[in-house]
């Protein structure tokens, strides 16, 4: 009987994790790198309550991204307050530039804020005032935090970014009249891998389809699961039904000196082994013998006699399905008798002898397998009921013959 291969597990994930793998790696996946630097500032200024000159520096700028990276200094200027416009986005904005002893031509520093217009425009109104560096901090709700700046187009100016604090802390000193003096150097580059856009999509892609996949190959499995227990479950039914029905087909011990069976000349068709002394033999419809335990299993898998292929169930009578065969029990062979008349076990005609063991012909015991079989099937039929009746009646078996 053929068998069905239970379906396995873990194929559907290991071909997922491959795509996955597949989508991170292809060319383009990882995206262009962004390479920035960091600024040095340091501030110097003069304490008018203490006369004393203070002096900071620390690594708290950004460049931006089209700005030279290049070092410049001068002195800080702010916005004026009157004009009212802290960010510096007005083409006519005023810078105040406390100096001490004038400002005369040194170089200055703008200071704005963020927000209010681009960096760009930020950046044009500071050069068009001859500054030669412009600082923009960050707004309050970012902290200490620096962001990128796009400003391109705005010349050879240096350009960076401060955190809030400390633009608020220069501010403070600037509109206070105190000359602050700036210095801005190159500080640490740094090099931030990122996945571009077009990889995201490409990948988001890639989840998806491994998603549908596993999905797909998921509900697969469990259908064929399904399938495989049902088939388990049937198979096991239709079998121990066809046992049933093929444990009422008559059974014989052979005996040593029987007449009906030569034990040197008469074999089984399915061990090609010739019967032998208190072999127990199981007698088909056809009229052919075989030792039990050699054609029960074929018949439990086949249904068909093995030498003239007649369907032994329904030569029985069962034309339906084995779940629809009722339970029967089968009749109790006699150690030594065949339960069926009329079915030839012998090699040789011997009406004369008066006994009740079958006397056909075993020149005639295996019939071609042609159309008249189904007529064979129809007597053989009725011979196994009158078998039934008479050992129900507890009375020999009758023999007949044609």
């Amino acid at each position: 009987m053929a068998c069905r291969r239970r379906p396995e597990a873990g194929v559907g994930a290991r071909g997922a994790l491959a795509l996955l793998a597949l989508a991170l790696n292809v060319p383009g996946a990882r995206g262009r790198a962004l390479e920035w630097y960091s600024a040095v500032v340091s501030t110097e200024y003069v304490d008018p309550h203490t006369n004393r000159t203070v002096w900071s520096v620390s690594e708290s700028g950004r460049f931006g991204d089209s700005s030279p990276k290049e070092g410049a200094q001068g002195l800080v200027g702010v916005p004026r307050a009157a004009d009212r416009d802290p960010e510096g986005c007005a083409p006519d904005t005023r810078f105040l530039v406390p100096a001490p002893g004038g400002r005369g031509d040194a170089p200055w520093v703008a200071l704005v804020a963020r927000g209010g217009c681009t960096f760009k425009d930020k950046v044009l109104v500071a050069a068009r005032r001859n500054a030669s560096a412009v600082v923009l901090y960050n707004g309050e709700g970012h902290g200490n935090l620096t962001t990128p700046m796009s400003h391109a187009g705005t010349g050879n100016i240096v350009v960076i970014m401060v955190s809030y604090p400390k633009g608020r802390e220069i501010l403070d000193l600037v509109q206070k009249g105190i000359a602050v003096k700036m210095t801005i150097g190159v500080g640490t580059r740094h090099v931030q891998e990122f996945i571009s856009g077009q990889s995201v999509v490409f990948v988001a892609i890639a989840f998806i389809t491994m998603m549908i996949i596993s999905l797909a190959w998921l509900i697969f499995y469990y259908i064929q699961r399904f399938l495989y227990t049902g088939s388990q479950f049937g198979g096991q039914s239709h079998r121990k039904e066809a046992k049933k029905i093929i444990g009422q087909l008559p059974l014989h011990t052979v005996k040593h000196g029987e007449k009906g069976i030569d034990v040197d000349a008469e074999n089984c068709a399915v061990c090609i082994e010739n019967f032998k002394v208190k072999d127990v033999i199981r007698i088909l419809p056809c009229k052919h013998i075989f030792h039990r335990i050699c054609i029960d299993p074929w018949l439990l898998d086949h249904r068909t006699c093995p030498m003239c292929k007649l369907d032994v169930i329904k030569a029985l009578g069962y034309w339906g399905e084995l779940e629809d065969v009722q339970e029967t029990p089968a009749p109790e062979p006699t150690p030594g008798s065949v339960l069926v008349a009329n079915l030839s076990i012998s090699l040789q005609d011997d009406r004369s002898e008066g006994s009740s063991l079958p006397s056909s012909s075993t020149s005639d015991s295996a019939p071609p397998c042609d159309a008249s079989f189904k007529e064979d099937a129809g007597e053989n039929t009725a011979l196994l009921e009158a078998g039934r009746s008479d050992l129900q009646r507890g009375g020999p078996i009758s023999s007949h013959t044609s």
